[in-house]
């Protein structure tokens, strides 16, 4: 009788070192490694759509063309954009074209659907400078813009993005799982 209450006392507490040490470990990935976000609107459509689950790496290096996820300079809350410029580099869009360093770039993730038929441009021109006030984008900032441009809050309007408001690179989507979705709403 004692051995049995014994056995279970340790059964018992092998169960809650398990609990503990898994508990630390999903949290210490969460805190450094990688994280879910749900994405919140659509000014990323249609590489993702509002609701998607996505897994954010928090140690990539960012790259060009790199969905981010990064503290929003004007509210409490992450946003999801793409990153088009790094430091260092000149940017600008003439006529629907993106140049960078002044080579053009073809932008096959920007939606280009508009229910305004008179609509001649998805993004207006601009350029970095006339934004930002900077020729290039300054060390440990980039320059990032949604992939749905018509309805995208993105550094056409606040701005360069400080590197240390990045939160992490966008990896995978994990719900839903887009390549089982039959139809659109």
């Amino acid at each position: 009788m004692q051995a049995e209450k014994t056995n279970m006392k340790k059964e018992i507490l092998s169960y809650i070192k398990i609990i503990v040490i898994t508990a630390i470990v999903v949290l210490g990935c969460k805190q450094f490694l990688f994280a879910p976000i749900k994405v919140q609107g659509a000014s990323m459509y249609p590489t993702y759509e509002d609701k998607d689950i996505i897994i954010v790496s928090k140690t990539s290096k960012i790259e060009r063309f790199d969905q981010i996820v990064f503290q929003s300079p004007t509210e409490d809350e992450l946003y999801i954009k793409r990153v088009i410029g790094l430091p260092g580099d000149t940017v600008e869009m003439i006529d629907d074209v993106l140049y960078v360093n002044g080579k053009a770039y073809k932008e096959d993730y920007v939606n280009r659907q508009t229910d305004d038929p008179s609509q001649l441009r998805i993004t207006e021109n601009f350029t970095l400078e006339g934004l930002t006030n900077e020729k290039k984008v300054p060390e440990g900032k980039y320059f990032v813009m949604g992939d749905n441009r018509l309805k995208s809050y993105d550094s056409r309007h606040y701005g360069l993005i400080a590197k240390e408001a990045i939160y992490g690179e966008a990896k995978i989507t994990v719900y839903p799982f887009k390549h089982f979705h039959v139809g659109r709403e």
